[in-house]
Order: C-alpha cells, then sequence, then structure tokens
C-alpha cells in the first residue's frame, strides 16, 4: 500500500533539510539532474518550487518523473523514500515521530524514566519534568521544518500523555510541570489552527489559556491569547483580531517582544475595519516597546520573535493601511531574516501572499 501523501511530504522534507537545501536550491539541482529531453518540458523554476512545496505540503505526490528526480538527487531508493511507512518500526512510545529521530539526544536510561513515569506517576520528578521540556522545544522546530501535518498525531498523543501526568503529581514538581504541560496544550492549538481545524484549535487555545493562569505564567497566557488572533486572521474576523491581539497586549507579565508584536497585529485588525486613527495609534505604541524588546532575548516559548521578525507583522499592518511600497519593504526585511530552519514554514504562507499583494499594488 502506498504511503500517505502527508506522510512522503514530510520524509521528502526531512531529506531536503539533513541536506541543507532550500527548496530553490532543489529545484536546481532538479533541473542539473533532469535529462536534456525532460529539461526542456520542465516548468520555470519559481513554478518548480512551487510544485515542490505542494509535494512537501502532501498536496499531491509527486509522480514518475519527479519520483526519479528525487530518487538521483538524495541518492536513495525509491522504496526509502516514497513507500509505505511501518508505524510498528516506532514502538509503542509516545515521543518519536514517524520518520524523524525525535529521541537521538535521549539516552536510554532518559527514555526508560518517561517510559515508567507515564506507568507510575509517583515517579515524575525533576529529571521528568526537564526532559518534557527538551522535547517539547524539540516538537516547536519540527513545526517549522516538517510542518503541522506531520506531527500533529504525535502532538496530540503527546499532549494527553503530559496533562494526565499533570493530573496525577503534586507538589514542587506540578508546579514546575504545570507551564510545560500549559505550553503542550498551546502547541496543539497552534497546529489544529495552521491547519484550520478552527474549532479543535479555538477550544484548545482556550485551555490553554486557562493553564496558562494556573500555572501563573503571563508569556504562556498572551502566546494563548496570540494565537486566538492568529486563527482570527485566517477567518478574515477583523473585530475578533482586534479583541484576542489586545487581549495579549494587556496580558500581565508577557514579555516586551510578545507586546511589540500584539499591537502591531492589532492594529491591522484596526487597519481592516477602517479605523485608521487606532490602528496607527497602536502602531506607535508598538515602535515605543522596541528598545525595551530588544535588550532582552525572546522567551523560550516564543522564541521566533526576534527584532527582524516583527518587520512581517508590521508589513501586514501597513498593507491594511495601503501604504503598499512600505509594506513591502517590511515584509521582504522580515521574511528575508528568517533562519534557514523557518524560511519554508507553513506559516511563512500567510507572509509571502501579502508581500506579492504588496508588490503587486505598489
Amino acid at each position: 500500500m502506498p504511503a500517505d501523501p502527508k506522510a512522503i511530504g514530510a520524509r521528502l522534507r526531512s531529506e531536503r533539510l539533513k541536506r541543507n537545501m532550500t527548496i530553490a536550491a532543489l529545484a536546481e539541482t532538479f533541473r542539473d539532474a533532469a535529462s536534456e529531453r525532460d529539461r526542456r518540458s520542465m516548468p520555470k523554476l519559481k513554478d518548480l518550487c512551487r510544485t515542490i512545496r505542494g509535494h512537501e505540503a502532501g498536496e499531491h505526490p509527486p509522480g514518475p518523473r519527479y519520483r526519479m528526480l528525487y530518487t538521483a538527487v538524495f541518492e536513495m531508493t525509491e522504496e526509502a523514500l516514497f513507500g509505505d511507512y511501518d508505524a510498528e518500526s516506532a514502538g509503542a512510545s509516545t515521543w518519536p515521530v514517524p520518520g524523524v529521530d525525535l529521541n537521538g539526544t535521549f539516552t536510554i536510561d532518559d527514555h526508560e524514566r518517561l517510559t515508567l513515569a507515564i506507568q507510575q506517576p509517583v515517579r515524575v520528578d525533576m529529571t521528568v519534568v526537564d526532559s518534557l521540556a527538551t522535547i517539547l522545544a524539540m516538537q516547536r522546530r519540527l513545526d517549522d521544518t516538517l510542518g503541522p501535518s506531520a506531527i500533529l498525531s504525535a502532538t496530540l498523543a503527546q499532549t494527553r500523555t503530559v496533562t494526565q501526568l499533570l493530573r496525577e503529581t503534586r507538589g514542587k514538581v506540578r508546579d514546575s510541570l504545570a507551564p510545560v504541560a500549559a505550553e503542550w496544550v498551546q502547541f496543539s492549538g497552534w497546529l489544529h489552527a495552521e491547519l484550520r481545524n478552527d474549532t479543535s484549535a479555538a477550544h484548545t487555545l482556550t485551555e490553554a489559556e486557562e493553564m496558562a493562569d494556573d500555572a501563573e505564567d503571563g508569556i504562556l497566557a498572551a502566546q494563548a491569547a496570540n494565537f486566538k488572533g492568529y486563527l482570527a486572521r485566517q477567518q478574515g474576523r477583523p473585530r475578533a483580531i482586534v479583541r484576542h491581539f489586545l487581549a495579549a497586549y494587556h496580558t500581565s507579565g508577557a514579555h516586551p517582544a510578545q507586546r511589540l508584536g500584539d499591537a502591531v497585529q492589532a492594529a491591522q485588525g484596526y487597519a481592516l475595519l477602517g479605523e485608521q486613527a487606532a490602528a496607527r495609534r497602536l502602531l506607535n505604541e508598538a515602535g515605543a516597546l522596541e528598545d525595551e524588546a530588544i535588550r532582552q532575548l525572546p522567551p523560550g516559548t516564543a522564541y521566533w520573535l526576534t527584532p527582524d521578525f516583527h518587520h512581517v507583522n508590521i508589513g501586514l499592518a501597513l498593507l491594511a493601511l495601503g501604504e503598499f511600497p512600505d509594506a513591502a519593504e517590511h515584509l521582504a526585511a522580515g521574511l528575508g531574516s528568517l533562519p534557514a530552519d523557518q524560511q519554508d514554514a507553513e506559516w511563512t504562507r500567510e507572509y509571502r501572499r501579502a508581500l506579492a499583494e504588496a508588490e503587486g499594488r505598489a
């Protein structure tokens, strides 16, 4: 039985990233590897990149010609790249992701400790909590490289396990586990939002807000509200955009980099409503936060909030205000600043579409 297109896409993306190749570099390598006859009939480089993105997203499986190119470029057999994945080969562990060596940095003792903690929650200690936090950090990075479809199932299973552990632990260990569990629930909500599982996303992110409050973690609470704003933006609901991003902006304990980004994104919502004065006021407030945000490293739970990253959301706000040349400049700067492992992330597509619109209207 052939593998699911989503699984094939995740595998292709993983192999590309192992070789430190961008999609554009892979497209150029395809052209070099193709026969002269095939090369003449291949699409232009830009369209070829779009085709590769479609393969990796699982939107459509590669046909015979592209299978041949992938096997030639990656120097792998067709079975290894496109064959069915044997789920049993991953074992019964909650932690591995199909096709990804998630446990590569953990020893056998680490894995055994986690397994025993799941079976007997009384064994949960600070070492277990630290291991869980490390796994979660790895999962979040996988979203940037493999995309939400490839890791949703594993993440949901992990979330169920961790929240069950939270219910069964007490004392200082529970206090330390609470923010990890809240972040795991939040991450599940984010993956649902990326995949437009809107009802599941809204429900899960609301649960994440409540768990962040229980953990007394303002950064996580603000991020859950921020993700609700992202979902509202995908749904085209400007009042909800304003409501959720303002909630994040005013959350006690939020990091300055979070507040800067939330103000900018709430400004976009106001601009979409035609309330330009409110939009510009928030953009000015965001500008006043820049120095403070730069002086502090972004929180680990929102590692992407570098000073350069904010350009993409400023670009969205300026686009909504009709300032097309400035919007294009900010969007291009923000996208260009992304590290290699985020360049082709699923969530960048929104910004790339906005950049194309801004450039087309500039």
